[in-house]
This record gives C-alpha cells, sequence and structure tokens, in this order.
C-alpha cells in the first residue's frame, strides 16, 4: 500500500512524524518505509495521467490490433481497454489508452502511417473531450455531404467547367486564398439561369452513408448543421430535404432571372465558417467541446481546429494536420462511431 502524505501547517519536524508512524507500524506488526515523492519511481499520480480515445474502423482484416498494439508499445503507451464498436461491412473499434510519457505529435505520426499501412482510418481524442456529450454536429457541403464540388457543375452549364475546376482544387489545397478564388470563379458564371441552377439541385448526388448518418443523428437528438463556403440556394435546398437545424453559405446575386457574377455580403471563407460554428455555440448554450466539424478542404481548417472534435472526410493533407483524425469516402458512418455510437445503439433507435 501506497500512501501519500503532505502535511499542512505543521511547526512539528518531519522526524517526529516518522517516530510516531514506526511506533504505529511496530504495535500493529507492518513494514513501514518513508520517501520524499520527488524520489519515489513507483508511482504516477493520477493528474499526470493523459489518457486518449482512438476510434479505428475500415474494412476487417488480419494484422489490425498487432499493427496499432506495436506502435503504441513503442512509445511505452499501456493500452487500458479496446471496445468493439461495429463489425460488419465495416469493423470499428475504440483503444483506450494513456500515454504514459510518450509526446503525442510523434505518436500520431506513427499511427497515422499504420493506419495507411493496414488500410484503416483512425481518429484520436482525448478522454476528456470523448467523455463530453456532443450535442451539434457541423458539415461542410461540398465533397463532404455532398459527393463533388456543385459549383463545379455550375461551371459545366456555363461552359467554363475545366477552368473552374482547376481554380476550386487549387482553393481546396489552400494553394490560393478561397475569397478571391470564389470571387473569381462566380464572375465566370456571369449570365448563367436561376433554372439552371435548378438543374443542378435535381442531380445532387448525397456521399455514400450521409443520408443514412443525418437521420441516425437526428434520430438521436443531437442538432446538425451545414456551413459551406458554397452557396445558400444549395444549402437550403439540402435544409429542407435532410432536416438540417442549421444552414449557411455564400448567396449568389441574381437579375432578370441570371446570375450577375458576384456574391451578396461577407464571404464564408475559413474565419467565418468558424465564427458561425460560435454562434451556433451561443445559441444552444454549449462549448466548442460539445460541437464535431466534418470537413474535407482549406477553409474548413479552423471550424474543425476549433470543435471539440474535428474529423477530416477525405480531405486535402492541409486539413488532416489539423484534424483529431480523418475519414476515408466509404467510412461516413465513421462519425457516429466516433461518438462512441454502437451499431446496437444505432438499430435500437432507428427501429
Amino acid at each position: 500500500m501506497v500512501l501519500l502524505i503532505q502535511p499542512l501547517r505543521t511547526k512539528l519536524p518531519l522526524s517526529h512524524l516518522q517516530t510516531g508512524l514506526n511506533r504505529l507500524a511496530k504495535t500493529l506488526e507492518i513494514n513501514i518505509t518513508f520517501t520524499p515523492l520527488n524520489e519515489f519511481k513507483g508511482l504516477r499520480l493520477a493528474e499526470t495521467k493523459k489518457s486518449y480515445v482512438l476510434t479505428i474502423l475500415g474494412q476487417d482484416r488480419t494484422g489490425v490490433v498487432a499493427g496499432f498494439s506495436s506502435v503504441l508499445a513503442k512509445h511505452q503507451c499501456n493500452i487500458e481497454r479496446v471496445k468493439m464498436i461495429a463489425r460488419g461491412e465495416l469493423l470499428a473499434m475504440e483503444m483506450w489508452i494513456d500515454l504514459r510519457e510518450a509526446h503525442f505529435p510523434f505518436l500520431r505520426s506513427d499511427l497515422t502511417q499504420m493506419a495507411k499501412k493496414v488500410g484503416m482510418d483512425i481518429v484520436a481524442q482525448p478522454e476528456s473531450i470523448f467523455k463530453k456529450r456532443k450535442k451539434v454536429i457541423v458539415f461542410d457541403m461540398d465533397s463532404t455531404i455532398v459527393d463533388g464540388e456543385i459549383i463545379d457543375e455550375m461551371a459545366k452549364l456555363a461552359r467554363v467547367g475545366r477552368k473552374v475546376a482547376a481554380i476550386t482544387e487549387k482553393g481546396m489545397r489552400g494553394e490560393i486564398d478561397f475569397s478571391e478564388s470564389l470571387r473569381y470563379r462566380v464572375s465566370l458564371l456571369k449570365g448563367l439561369k436561376v433554372k439552371s441552377l435548378e438543374s443542378v439541385a435535381k442531380t445532387l448526388r448525397l456521399t455514400k452513408g450521409s443520408g443514412e448518418l443525418i437521420a441516425a443523428l437526428k434520430e438521436m437528438g443531437f442538432k446538425v448543421a451545414l456551413i459551406s463556403g458554397g452557396f445558400t440556394y444549395f444549402t437550403d435546398i439540402l435544409k429542407r430535404r435532410m432536416g438540417f437545424d442549421y444552414a449557411f453559405g455564400n448567396e449568389l446575386e441574381v437579375q432578370k432571372g441570371a446570375l450577375t457574377g458576384r456574391i451578396i455580403g461577407e464571404i464564408v471563407d475559413a474565419r467565418r465558417k468558424a465564427e458561425i460554428m460560435d454562434e451556433i455555440c451561443k445559441k444552444e448554450g454549449i462549448t466548442h467541446d460539445e460541437v464535431v466539424a466534418v470537413g474535407d478542404g482549406s477553409n474548413d481548417r479552423i471550424m474543425l481546429a476549433n470543435a471539440g472534435l474535428g474529423i477530416a472526410f477525405n480531405a486535402k493533407e492541409i486539413l488532416k494536420k489539423v484534424a483529431d483524425g480523418s475519414i476515408t469516402r466509404n467510412h461516413m458512418r465513421g462519425v457516429l462511431y466516433c461518438l462512441g455510437i454502437t451499431d446496437m445503439d444505432i438499430r435500437k433507435r432507428m427501429e
């Protein structure tokens, strides 16, 4: 047994305390030793414990547990428990670990490399954040909820498809300023009829699993928000169609039934996305720790960095650097697993 003693407000020297305890030990026929805490190597105080929860998901295959365990052993981390979240079309498990003396950025880098090696996704959260119940889930629209970039589809109708697509890709990688690139791309759409937007909306393809994910989140009581660098014309449609509680985007200026090539008001860029998330938090009376943010491009980076849990979905490298983890294209359902929600939980709530 280890007993920690911190003498407070005593005028007696410690030797008197030791003498008294030795007498008591002799009476009880036990042995007792005294060691200054800074010299004691047999105990790590609870407050120095650094606990994380790893969510690992992907196709079930041999070597997954062994691979990640080897990385944790290399960094001298303890695996405290493993919990299976889902096993079927998609394997998902939680590993609760104690970092001990490991340096998390180095550990994270090695875990990411192992995830690539075994073909899995991984998301890492401090245990304290994981246990904080999430209440709002925020999504980007293009290439996250929607499969592809809507502005590129609009550009095809305006016969500037290749030009706009090239600029879009550079903007999402963070190679050019998002606001400037958006203004330029929208200027190329000048004269496009609003009726053309209707045809784009009718052919919108949702990312695999996104419809089911939003339905499940709503059924479980989460608030869901769409914060897009795209356009309100489409965010409003998705809000009605999918049941989002909030939807934000850029408003296209229209005159005489056609686009003018201009945007009305402030552009929803990376900074503005983060501000909108703050506004939602205030309205819902919650903190950032109670928010999950999911996105794919550079203009999502501040939003993901500020959220309690930031998930890069099929994302550019610039976003993966600030996210808590990544989920690839076919694993949208994994957002639920990162919240500790099991397949059994989902089935019970959706029945």
